[in-house]
């Protein structure tokens, strides 16, 4: 398996990843989440991604920022 193909395939274990935010797979990788939207519809089946889209809208985790500010809410 080349450097690429290992790259891929660790970018999109991680944006499965429930406790994975896209900050950290921009610290990681230097990928916004533009990017990493772009390499998981290249590489997932239409179905599989479709799914990962309606599971990652979801989850507030995946951006730090808006977890942070809701931590700070439920701290309030």
């Amino acid at each position: 398996m080349n450097l690429m193909t290992q790259n891929t395939d660790n970018i999109i274990r991680m944006a499965w990843a429930d406790d994975v935010s896209f900050d950290e797979i921009k610290r990681t990788h230097g990928l916004s989440e533009t990017d990493v939207i772009k390499i998981m519809r290249s590489n997932l089946k239409s179905k599989s991604f479709k799914i990962w889209r309606e599971r990652v809208g979801g989850r507030i985790k995946k951006h730090e920022k808006k977890f942070i500010q809701k931590i700070k809410q439920m701290n309030s």
